[in-house]
């Protein structure tokens, strides 16, 4: 199964979705709402620091849990690089960055929030370097289903051809198969 669609760039951008995570909005910290305001800056800052942060783009309701860092989510050893979660850019505001394949885009999300308030500022653009391996990988599966199904078509014609074994392979009209039944 494709994790693309096959045209990424014309459903970006005729898509009502990512046209409203296209701009600039605001953006909220999901995780632990029953807990105190104080737990949840500490368990902000931990999950960011593990490499995911679950967040809610406030315009459009859409919630989505970002892997910070390299691809490989369940291999997390240890903190993300500073290209994907930066403390330090700005006192008080943690800066992040994460690559994705959403609704059959590869997009990524660039945005910051309010380290105290767990709030920010975030959006979505078009990953077009991802999007040229992701569109490769698409079609070179596609071509592998098509050979596959080629085979498998050509194996069913070989068998519908060939007599079964032990029998010698005699047709029969249809008036000699009624007549031979009647005999036996």
């Amino acid at each position: 199964m494709t994790r693309v669609v096959p045209d990424q760039k014309t459903k970006f951008e005729s898509d009502e979705l990512f046209r409203k995570l296209s701009r600039e909005s605001e953006i909220r910290y999901t995780g632990y709402r029953d807990r105190a305001h104080e737990e949840r800056i500490v368990r902000f800052q931990t999950e960011c620091r593990e490499g995911r942060c679950p967040i809610s783009f406030a315009s459009s309701g859409t919630n989505i849990v970002l892997y910070l860092g390299p691809a490989l989510k369940d291999k997390k050893t240890e903190t993300p690089a500073k290209e994907y979660l930066d403390f330090e850019k700005e006192p008080g505001k943690v800066h992040l960055m994460c690559h994705f394949v959403m609704n059959g885009v590869c997009v990524k999300f660039m945005g910051w929030m309010d380290a105290q308030r767990l709030d920010g500022a975030a959006y979505v653009e078009m990953d077009t370097e991802r999007a040229k391996v992701e569109d490769k990988l698409f079609r070179e599966t596609i071509e592998q289903t098509r050979v596959r199904m080629q085979e498998f078509e050509d194996r069913q014609r070989r068998v519908k051809q060939e007599p079964y074994e032990g029998q010698e392979h005699v047709s029969y009209s249809t008036n000699d198969y009624g007549m031979r039944m009647a005999l036996q």
